[in-house]
């Protein structure tokens, strides 16, 4: 269940204890939980089945996983309306699962019509199996096994769905089941009647070719049953849902009464108001009453005991505190797991450098991963061009051959399953880094992260899990799909995923360490200009662990606070250095990790000692330095302590060109930075710094 934040028939199993622990899915049938954009569930289900694929094949270095699978024979069931087939992630999932050869059984449910459109303009030859029929297998290529059953043929049915399973579970070939010929009784929902959309003789063959009405002829005809039985079934059934709607309705209903009389109680003593006597009576009237009416008629009661000071007015005033905390927890929590286990309370450990070599930045990476894929059993990595050549940036050069084609290997073009795929794996207990290949590319897999991913956690109420991580790299480099940082747009859509944004390649892996250490999701960018910059490498790559939530001075100052993150950072510092010649120190502050933003208010500390400050990055203009401004000057009050107006220094708002003109007079540039922090200081001391 979702705690009551999904809409009907929206399930799901819960697979975490009240500890946020994985409970045994070995012993329970499992349902990973929906959504309601339509095909999302495909990327997800692609993940699900590879899962049972990595399980079987991992041999005895996953034998310990014995929560999430019996030898990698689990069949993942995805099931799909006709209409909704025409989405491009169907198509995507349905290429990756043939490819990958996966016990997925796809049932698509077809009953002629996406809402009110019919399928002759929905999919070629009005027939998803006639459409995909190019991916059944033959003799001589892997593929699908392809069924096509009426929907109201109960026997069909199952001899149907037999033998898919046991197709799909003995083989691992995935298999389409296209159900035809199903009715609606009551239209798309109970919001909108197909009577405005359907013939009449449509309307007819639908009421006769009811599955119930044609299991029922089906059970008459070979005489398992009587008239008489199956309408006192009939009537046993309707008086049962009867039952069971008036009890989920008093369920309901009553704890929020509980919380009516306990208001009541509280808010009576000051009715000698008029407005809170009106405001009473609203709610003593109020038969259905809800949690939010009664939250609202308190604090509409407290504007109008503005005036009053009474013990009364306290009581009712902690009331509330405590009821909307209450109903924080009911309706707000569980962005995140908010277990022991989240990285937020993953200690942070710092790099050691016993007589460190000097390396280039992919390296560190390399003896990153090499020490974490030798960590933990579980984790897995794909994307593409990562397996066989160690991807397009070297960061896994050499690691399949060592670790083995299971655990680290290829994907074709398809970001969206590669984000659905590291998904499900996820939420079967495996620990998969799943890469794009590029930070411009984000936006095909951004659905699956933001519907599908950012909302796990929520929409489940903590019942579910998938702690992925998502590898990708961006901000400066060359030409306009080579250098994207679209970083606001993440931050808009991606709140339930941790988005880290390190300066260099040792950051990076120490977020990777923290991230694998933890338990919830997270999106690392790589800084793509970086790679070949040479770091020291720390002697405990694997376990050293950068803090989630935690800003690093990199540069200390007294003039201008200047906060950034990225690529950024290094032109930033080469700034900095221009204007100590000019008397004019910057305290350059990194901020590392954009979700959680500063957890412990550093920056507003550094605007304590120099007044002014300015936010300077590689998105758009009023992008993440609109949204970093927003958490130092309104969440962490530092507005107090400006004496100038604060500055944002960001891209043009296109993209930038193909070749260093472009990177020049699209991105900030040191001197930029030199001249906004000479304005600041030109506006406090216009006689120390001239006009420029």
């Amino acid at each position: 269940h979702s705690a009551g934040r999904q809409m009907t028939s929206h399930f799901s199993s819960r697979w975490l204890d009240e500890n946020g622990n994985w409970l045994n899915q070995t012993e329970m049938n499992n349902w990973s939980s929906d959504v309601a954009p339509t095909a999302s569930q495909m990327g997800r289900a692609v993940g699900l089945a590879l899962a049972s694929k990595t399980y079987r094949s991992a041999g005895k270095h996953l034998a310990h996983m014995t929560k999430f699978s019996n030898e990698g024979n689990e069949v993942t069931f995805a099931t799909i309306g006709d209409a909704s087939t025409s989405e491009g992630i169907f198509f995507e999932a349905v290429n990756a699962a043939g490819v990958q050869q996966i016990p997925l059984v796809i049932s698509v449910w077809d009953d002629d019509y996406g809402i009110s459109v019919s399928k002759d303009l929905q999919t070629t030859k009005s027939s998803i199996s006639e459409a995909l029929a190019g991916f059944e297998a033959n003799e001589n290529h892997s593929g699908y096994s392809i069924f096509k059953v009426r929907g109201w043929d109960y026997p069909a049915l199952i001899q149907t769905y037999k033998e898919a399973a046991h197709k799909a579970r003995t083989n691992h070939q995935p298999v389409l089941v296209h159900v035809v010929e199903l009715t609606q009784p009551q239209g798309h929902s109970t919001s909108g009647s197909h009577e405005r959309y359907k013939s009449e003789e449509r309307l007819a063959w639908e009421k006769d070719h009811d599955c119930l009405k044609k299991l029922q002829e089906w059970i008459l005809t070979k005489e398992l049953a009587t008239e008489e039985e199956l309408e006192e079934i009939r009537t046993s059934a309707e008086v049962k849902a009867k039952e069971a709607m008036k009890k989920a309705w008093k369920n309901f209903l009553e704890p929020i009464e509980e919380d009516k009389r306990a208001f009541l109680d509280i808010i009576k003593p000051l009715v000698s108001n008029d407005t809170v006597a009106e405001l009473v009576k609203q709610v003593e009237n109020d038969l259905n009453i809800r949690r939010a009416t009664i939250d609202e008629v308190g604090r509409q009661a407290l504007i109008a005991l503005r005036h009053t000071d009474s013990e009364s007015k306290v009581e009712l005033t902690k009331w509330l505190v405590n009821y909307k905390q209450a109903n924080m927890e009911r309706h707000n929590s569980f962005l995140f797991t908010n277990t022991a286990a989240s990285p937020l309370n993953i200690k942070a450990i710092p790099p050691q450098y016993d007589n460190a070599s000097v390396v280039n930045g992919f390296e560190v990476l390399q003896h990153c991963f090499r020490a974490n894929f030798k960590q933990y059993p579980e984790l897995v990595a794909f994307g593409e061009d990562l397996g066989k050549i160690g991807g397009v940036n070297q960061g896994f050069a050499g690691l399949q051959e060592e670790f083995g084609v299971e655990r680290i290997f290829d994907t074709g073009i398809r970001e969206n399953t590669i984000m659905g795929q590291g998904i499900g794996m996820a939420m079967r207990g495996l620990r998969p880094i799943a890469e794009i290949q590029y930070l411009d590319y984000l936006l095909y897999g951004l659905q699956q992260l933001s519907d599908e991913l950012a909302t796990l956690s929520y929409r489940t109420k903590g019942g579910q899990k998938a702690p992925m991580i998502i590898r990708t790299r961006g901000h400066r480099l060359e030409g306009i799909w080579h250098t994207g940082s679209p970083v606001g747009l993440m931050l808009g859509s991606l709140r339930g995923v941790h988005v880290l944004v390190p300066r260099n390649m040792t950051q990076a892996a120490g977020f990777y360490n923290t991230l694998l250490a933890g338990d919830e999701p997270g999106i690392v960018i790589e800084p793509l200009n970086a790679y070949r910059f040479k770091e020291h490498l720390p002697s405990n790559i694997g376990a050293f662990r950068v803090p989630l939530g935690k800003v690093e001075t990199v540069r200390s100052g007294t003039d201008i606070t200047v906060v950034t993150y990225g690529s950024c950072v290094r032109v930033v510092n080469e700034a900095s250095k221009q204007l100590e010649k000019l008397g004019i120190s910057l305290e350059v502050i990194d901020v590392q990790s954009l979700l959680p933003f500063d957890l412990e208010h550093d920056i507003v500390k550094s605007l304590q000692k120099t007044s002014r400050v300015l936010f300077v990055d590689e998105d758009v203009p009023g992008g993440a330095t609109s949204f970093m401004m927003q958490q130092v000057l309104e969440v962490q009050s530092g507005y107090k302590y400006l004496d100038a107006q604060p500055i944002t220094l960001t891209a043009s708002a296109h993209r930038s060109g193909y070749g260093s003109e472009y990177n020049h007079f699209t991105k900030p540039m040191p001197i930029d930075i030199v001249e906004a922090a000479y304005q600041l200081m030109h506006e406090a001391n216009p006689v120390a710094f001239p006009k420029l």
